[in-house]
């Protein structure tokens, strides 16, 4: 049925969450800002969970979400807000030094490899997907890894997808299958570009848009009963 299978990466592949973590924690203690307790964690991860929504609704370019997150958050537990821009271009690459994978996510990619065209379609930054995608191995498994700062638009525009599918020579949509964790961006963007979706769901979050999704999963081994 399939023959194209899309990957989202952070949240899907890899554990972005771990990552994020770690990185902000190791870059706490190169800027002597003291200790990154789990609730400071919690309200950065809030903060930048926002601030991606923003740029998936094209309210704000990726420059401004990547700096003002780290302002606002910044500015709420008392950190000079001027230290952001650097403290974001090292966050990008402590990102990547920090690889975990979701689990039964590596094992399914190497089953499928060679019997579908693999390719990754994120939104994360270049700077830190190339280097997670080095580090994990990721580079050798995908056929093709497409990344949004390259393309020039984010997921869920239909001008990523449209580039996706070009690049591929996907001419006949059935045949193509986008999996990824997120609604806003991986399912939306999939749906609006009229291919099928596998929603990776482990947390079983309620679908708040009301999109129409072809499948809705809370592990990865089941993806070996749909494609």
């Amino acid at each position: 049925m399939y023959k194209y299978l899309l990957w989202d990466i952070d949240g899907t592949v890899l554990n972005f969450l771990a990552s994020e973590a770690y990185a902000i924690r190791a870059l706490f203690k190169k800027y002597n800002l003291g200790v990154c307790d789990d609730e400071m964690l919690a309200t950065y991860s809030s903060i930048n969970t926002k601030y991606w929504k923003m740029l998936e609704r094209n309210e704000l370019t990726k420059p401004e979400i990547l700096i003002g997150r780290f302002r606002e958050f910044f500015e709420l537990i008392g950190v000079d807000v001027s230290i952001a821009e650097s403290f974001n271009h090292d966050y990008q690459l402590a990102h990547g030094d920090h690889i975990e994978f979701v689990d039964n996510a590596k094992e399914m990619l190497l089953s499928q490899k060679g019997k579908f065209l693999l390719a990754a379609v994120t939104n994360g930054t270049k700077l830190a997907q190339e280097k997670k995608l080095r580090l994990s191995g990721l580079d050798k498994i995908f056929d093709h890894i497409f990344i949004s700062e390259d393309i020039g638009y984010e997921k869920p525009n239909t001008e990523f997808f449209d580039h996706v599918f070009a690049s591929l020579g996907i001419t006949d949509k059935s045949e193509a299958l986008i999996i990824g964790d997120s609604l806003t961006g991986d399912i939306k963007g999939g749906f609006n570009s009229g291919i099928d979706t596998c929603w990776f769901n482990p947390s079983h979050k309620p679908n708040n848009l009301d999109l129409p999704i072809t499948y809705d999963i809370s592990d990865l081994t089941e993806l070996e009963n749909i494609v």
